[in-house]
């Protein structure tokens, strides 16, 4: 895909992060993001679609924009993030088209996983 394939779509997303080490195994361990680290207060990631960073120089928004995330195995996903120290903010509800349950990251960012199962 080259530049003009991506003209006026979502290119890149940017968290806020207070502690990127955390940050990066909580995300490897979770959903298996790759990280590359610019300097101790920026890392990169890529989920094999999109890419994004955390970085300490912005504030954490938590649930502004809302990100959401898609997951075969709903539960699966619920109990991973809760055991690599992510807190459920919202319980699993059903919603048209699936469920999905928010939860909040070490850093206090909120993001949602859904499924369609």
């Amino acid at each position: 895909m080259n530049q003009a394939d991506n003209d006026r779509r979502i290119d890149y997303i940017e968290f806020g992060a207070t502690d990127i080490g955390r940050t990066k195994q909580f995300y490897q361990q979770v959903f298996g993001w790759r990280f590359q680290d610019y300097g101790p207060d920026y890392t990169s990631f890529q989920d094999g679609r999109l890419s994004g960073g955390f970085t300490k120089d912005a504030p954490v928004r938590p649930a502004n924009p809302l990100v959401v995330l898609y997951a075969t195995r709903l539960e699966e996903i619920e109990a991973s993030i809760k055991r690599a120290g992510g807190t459920i903010v919202r319980a699993t509800f059903p919603f048209p088209g699936g469920r999905r349950f928010h939860f909040s990251d070490p850093n206090g960012n909120e993001l949602a996983v859904w499924t369609d199962r």
